[in-house]
């Protein structure tokens, strides 16, 4: 895959992520800590703004670099969110696939934090 279009399918998950933060906020809600002040649905709404415009960053190949590590940040900023709900789905005892996808997700948030490291290094 060329250089240009791993940036563009970056682009495009973070794009399709940060648009059903919108269209299906819900289950984004329950991966806000109650630890963070004020509503979860407005976590949710502002995390979707920001792989938003982190892909809008991604797909233009001036900003690219610098969305590319916006995007890498993101990824790590949203690891304790997928902890919670790896943890909330085994205490409340959801069905053993539902488990299993949470605790899988966990180690997959390391290859995208490298996928827009990549992407970063090899931008113009």
């Amino acid at each position: 895959m060329s250089e240009s279009r791993r940036a563009l399918a970056l682009s495009l998950l973070l794009g399709t992520s940060g648009t059903l933060h919108f269209l299906m906020p819900k289950p984004y809600d329950r991966l806000i800590p109650r630890e963070l002040p004020g509503k979860a649905r407005t976590w949710t709404y502002a995390s979707g703004l920001g792989e938003l415009g982190t892909a809008l960053l991604i797909t233009i190949p001036r900003t690219r670099r610098f969305g590319a590590l916006l995007a890498a940040l993101l990824f790590v900023a949203v690891f304790p969110g997928n902890v919670k709900m790896a943890l909330d789905y085994h205490r409340k005892r959801r069905p053993l696939p539902h488990r299993v996808v949470a605790f899988l997700r966990l180690p997959l948030q390391w290859p995208l934090v490298a996928w827009a490291l990549r992407v970063r290094d090899n931008a113009r």
